[in-house]
């Protein structure tokens, strides 16, 4: 249940374009499920789409939804990054961060961690010793977000910022909550600097209501189900939790939800996301996202050497419940 939530009828409405075009599916995938880090379960949001599709992101993980036992919880060990951003959404659950650069700060639900790895940082994140020892829900996504090959190499940077800080909007009808988590949608402003012109967004849908989202032509679209049923596209093509849709061609985003599912999810919960493509060459390695395989292996040369910095003497460890 998304921890920042508004009244409705309070909040400001999106406004429809005057000559509105729904933006048509182009494809529908299922995220398979994997583990990351220490063992956490995430679906793989990207999986089956190309660059094009997905451009100017890299990689998306849904990380849960899981109901931890105490003693389960866990995160990532300390680890390397280069060449992108990394942006981690907390629906549930609670997490610290910490990196070689200095950022550093506990991610509470409905916050983001908006941290840039530049010329490289090393950082690490993992539920704090509480949250371990009482087990409990924990949800969210994490995006890594391209940077443009000039800015590659830029200062690291780590932007702490809470569900307090995104903006709010609603539907003409008042029956959703887009939260603006990052960029920009309709004139409304999310918080923190995007080096990549981009939205990011969390869209809460009541049973049964529809919402015509306003949105850049110049953006891709891409609409993933956190939870619950409903229907995308001037075609109303069926989704439900775990599927990723593409979205193509027009300024408006057309999404139905579908009859109350249960308690825990009672509404169509969507992370919908766009920006301009950046059309470079990607070359991924593990936590390196460059422009050639030449800089890939600078960048483990780069690692290697400690030019990414050290991990500080002080720093934040997994823990693990004895």
């Amino acid at each position: 249940m998304p921890a920042a939530t508004a009244d409705p009828m309070i909040l400001p409405r999106l406004n429809t374009p005057a000559m509105p075009q729904v933006r048509k599916v182009l494809k529908i995938i299922d995220a398979p499920q994997a583990h990351e880090g220490e063992g956490f379960p995430v679906r793989r949001a990207f999986a089956g789409l190309t660059m094009a599709d997905i451009d100017p992101f890299v990689h998306m993980d849904q990380m849960g939804e899981v109901d931890y036992a105490p003693g389960e919880p866990k995160g990532t060990p300390w680890h390397p990054h280069r060449g992108f951003e990394t942006f981690t959404y907390l629906i549930d659950g609670n997490f610290l961060h910490q990196d070689s650069q200095g950022g550093g700060g506990t991610i509470l639900e409905g916050g983001t961690q908006y941290m840039t790895a530049g010329g490289g940082v090393l950082h690490i994140e993992t539920p704090p010793e509480a949250l371990v020892m009482s087990g409990g829900l924990f949800h969210g996504v994490q995006l890594w977000i391209n940077l443009p090959r000039s800015k590659k190499m830029i200062d690291p940077q780590y932007q702490d910022l809470q569900g307090r800080d995104s903006a709010m909007v609603t539907s003409a009808d008042g029956g959703a909550i887009v939260r603006v988590l990052a960029g920009e949608l309709d004139g409304h402003k999310g918080p923190g600097i995007s080096h990549t012109p981009l939205v990011i967004t969390h869209l809460t849908l009541a049973p049964g209501a529809s919402i015509d989202i306003p949105w850049r032509e110049d953006f891709n679209a891409l609409a993933y189900v956190l939870s619950g049923r409903g229907s995308v596209g001037p075609e109303a093509h069926p989704v439900r939790t775990g599927q990723n849709v593409v979205l193509v061609n027009g300024n408006v985003l057309h999404i139905t939800a579908g009859p109350s599912l249960d308690a825990q999810h009672p509404n169509l919960e969507m992370f919908i996301i766009g920006g301009v493509p950046l059309r470079e060459p990607v070359i991924q390695y593990g936590p390196f996202v460059m422009s050639t395989r030449e800089e890939i292996v600078q960048a483990f040369d780069d690692y290697q050497s400690g030019a990414f910095g050290h991990i500080p003497v002080n720093a934040i460890q997994p823990h693990r419940a004895r």
